[in-house]
């Protein structure tokens, strides 16, 4: 084979490995050689499965043979497409990996896990140096919460959500409200949300024009409609949806909050504020905090979790929110 011609099959082979998918039931010969022709490759579909053989003995690839047509995919947790990665690089990784492992299902984890093990190799070649040696004893990640477990996502209601938000497709979905019944649904994909472990679906419900948040691990099944495309609000941006407050639990309603605040939370804020206009002002009563903030739940749950570090000032309503529910917990502990 000439040159040329050796590099042409390279180039194809490689764009090849580049499009099978990383789960079964994977891509047909018959789909690749589609793809491949629209790429501007002139190749027959025998000399693609000739190709997927011969990759096969050198790539970690997979022929799903429990029904025809056959489908090719990657092994879990191998892919292409990967380039040269520093021990930096590497290092930066495994950090990535501790704070995602505990947030994200693994089946989002699944759809990385070629890069992550990338970099596992290229510290675990590193060992041999002395000062590579104990590299994992270097690296941590500590959640500044109550760390919790992810919830369980179905595969298939995961993977289905995806591909219906960037094909613009509508879902039908059996979805189980928090504490009752599961019920049937036709969603319209908006956009999807990680909050802490749990992740969102934002979509519009037939026949309603306002988004809504949908919990993955309360979906039970889902499945696209080929026939059916997303309508989009007037207006919507996922930005300003979120910057409504909607994923802290919140009605859009701001608070001028004023508080006072001891030295090791004006300590804690002040490197972290919680508002752009924040400000904090010393005074005889002690540090005085004042900040624009969502009224939402997540505010409250906040407000309570500092517990002595903080008195509500103002407003009103949200100081005797907060001192009913106080007393409520004492009276618990009573």
């Amino acid at each position: 084979m000439s040159t040329t011609g050796s590099r042409q099959t390279l180039v194809r082979q490689w764009e090849m490995l580049k499009l099978l998918p990383t789960r079964a039931p994977g891509m047909t010969a018959r789909d690749i050689c589609q793809l491949l022709n629209d790429e501007g490759f002139n190749v027959s579909k025998r000399q693609v499965e000739r190709d997927l053989e011969q990759l096969s003995q050198s790539f970690a690839l997979v022929c799903n043979d429990k029904g025809k047509p056959y489908g090719w995919h990657w092994m879990a947790g191998a892919g292409a497409d990967m380039p040269a990665i520093s021990a930096a690089e590497a290092l930066s990784l495994t950090m990535v990996e501790k704070v995602l492992k505990p947030l994200l299902p693994g089946t989002v984890l699944q759809s990385i896990a070629p890069r992550l093990n990338q970099a596992k190799d290229k510290l675990a070649k590193l060992q041999q140096s002395q000062a590579f040696g104990d590299w994992q004893n270097k690296v941590a990640y500590v959640p500044a919460t109550l760390q919790q477990q992810a919830p369980h996502i179905d595969d298939n209601v995961l993977n289905t959500t995806q591909l219906a938000l960037l094909h613009n497709q509508c879902l039908d979905v059996s979805y189980e409200p928090a504490g009752k019944a599961a019920k049937n649904y036709t969603l319209h994909p908006l956009g999807l949300v990680q909050r802490g472990v749990s992740t969102y679906l934002v979509a519009t419900v037939d026949p309603y024009d306002d988004a809504r948040l949908f919990a993955l691990h309360r979906m039970q099944a889902a499945s696209p409609r080929d026939d059916k495309h997303i309508n989009v609000p007037d207006g919507f941006t996922l930005k300003d949806y979120l910057s409504d407050g909607n994923l802290q639990f919140s009605d859009g309603v701001k608070l001028a909050l004023k508080a006072r605040i001891n030295d090791n939370l004006t300590m804690h804020i002040s490197e972290t504020p919680l508002s752009e206009d924040q400000a904090i002002a010393a005074s005889e009563q002690g540090n005085i905090l004042t900040a624009t903030v969502n009224d939402s739940w997540q505010l409250r749950w906040w407000i309570k979790s500092m517990g002595a570090q903080i008195e509500i000032l103002e407003p009103a309503a949200l100081r005797q929110d907060i001192a009913g529910e106080l007393a409520e917990t004492l009276r618990a502990y009573q």
